[in-house]
């Protein structure tokens, strides 16, 4: 499972995000997507934790919880469905979308 977190001031950084679930657990992975044109962050990210139960208490705990000056939303992550560009018959970019 990978959580998504959204409403991110921009002033967060990766580094910030990991301080604030591995207090809920093991980190597997964390990602800032970064816009493709400006290289600008893009007020949401995705983290990925080595334990399912971990993962469900930092969503409950932090879900609407002011954090950086912004209510943040903290839910599970669903893969993106279509996406831009049309359907590519999977032959996109490959690899995971998150």
């Amino acid at each position: 499972m990978t959580i998504y977190i959204g409403n991110l001031s921009f002033q967060a950084e990766q580094e910030d995000l990991v301080d604030l679930f591995s207090q809920y657990g093991e980190i597997k992975h964390c990602s800032l997507p970064l816009d493709r044109e400006t290289g600008r962050k893009r007020g949401f990210a995705f983290v990925e934790m080595t334990n399912e139960e971990s993962e469900q208490k930092a969503i409950d705990d932090l879900q609407e919880v002011e954090w950086m000056g912004r209510n943040i939303r903290v839910n599970k992550a669903t893969p993106r469905e279509g996406g831009r560009g049309g359907d590519r018959g999977g032959q996109g970019r490959g690899g995971n979308r998150w």
